[in-house]
């Protein structure tokens, strides 16, 4: 039998007084971290659009609004239907989990989708300038804050009706 939780333990990896910092500060700066890199994502997809010297066909706004639809599924969860096991009640453990499993299932897509569409639209024009290229780099920017954005806000929101809080315990 493998040495249970404790060879797989967050102290290993990571330096003890970050935990800590985390475990404090979550709940503070989390949310509004999370906030400056939705933000940022969605700056870097405007920025494209407005510095673009062509009109950017609607295929390419797809992936960030895909990725946006799976920010929200993903914080739809509430952390405590993950952790807690009812043995009475199995639905809502395992729903809670097949939900989570297919936000991130979608999230990937969108990412997958942010790079294809670059791939397609930009790598098979070899006489765009770099700036014409921008919008599909964007993209990739965009969908990869945004789900950075959807993964920290789930770690670092308070669970359901839980008194204490351990904000590293997500990882």
């Amino acid at each position: 039998m493998l040495c249970p939780g404790t060879c797989y333990s967050a102290e290993y990896f990571i330096s003890p007084a970050l935990i800590q910092w985390w475990n404090e500060n979550a709940r503070r700066w989390g949310p509004i971290v999370s906030g400056v890199l939705f933000g940022a994502g969605w700056w870097f997809w405007a920025d494209a659009i407005a510095l673009s010297p062509h009109r950017v066909p609607f295929d390419q706004y797809l992936p960030g609004i895909i990725a946006t639809l799976a920010l929200v599924m993903i914080n739809l969860i509430r952390k405590d239907e993950l952790a807690d096991i009812d043995p009475f009640d199995d639905a809502s453990y395992c729903r809670a989990r097949v939900w989570l499993f297919l936000s991130y299932v979608v999230s990937f897509a969108s990412l997958v989708a942010a790079v294809w569409v670059m791939i397609q639209h930009y790598s098979s024009n070899p006489d765009f300038t770099p700036a014409e290229k921008w919008p599909g780099a964007a993209g990739i920017f965009q969908v990869s804050f945004i789900l950075g954005s959807a993964l920290l806000f789930f770690i670092s929101r308070t669970p359901g009706n839980s008194s204490s809080y351990d904000g590293y315990g997500a990882f």
